[in-house]
This record gives structure tokens, C-alpha cells and sequence, in this order.
């Protein structure tokens, strides 16, 4: 995402400011990092330069092991 991206997001739970914190840059594109909101303190990733702004409760967990595979019985 570029920092420009900064001017125009909110947090998606109560319309907030967002601050960021980088943890990955390649020139202008953020590419890994946190934006944490100044008011709930909730964090969203930015996974592969791609800002995650799904409330918390829809976010996906990540998978414990890379073959994991649901079970539905």
C-alpha cells in the first residue's frame, strides 16, 4: 500500500485515525506492517502490501500448520 493511503483510511470500528508502524518497505510501497487505531487500539495487518481493514471478528486465523485440513464430523 502507499503511505498516501494513510489520508483517506479509518478504523473500520469506529471511524478513527490510524497509525502505522512498517515493517516492511520497498521504495514507496509498504509491504508488511500494523495499523493500530489511536482510539480502540485495534490492529490490522498489511500482509504483501495489502491493508486487512475486515473487523477482528472476521479476520481469518491463521492456520497452525500448512496442511491443515477442516473436519466436519
Amino acid at each position: 500500500m502507499k503511505e498516501s493511503l494513510m489520508d483517506i483510511i479509518v478504523c473500520p470500528m469506529d471511524k478513527s485515525e490510524l497509525e502505522l508502524e512498517v515493517s516492511e518497505q520497498d521504495d514507496e510501497e509498504i509491504l508488511g506492517g500494523t495499523l493500530t487505531c489511536s482510539d480502540c487500539g485495534e490492529t490490522y495487518p498489511i500482509e504483501d502490501g495489502i491493508p486487512n481493514l475486515l473487523p477482528p471478528d472476521m479476520q481469518e486465523e491463521p492456520a497452525t500448520w500448512a496442511g491443515e485440513i477442516p473436519t466436519f464430523w
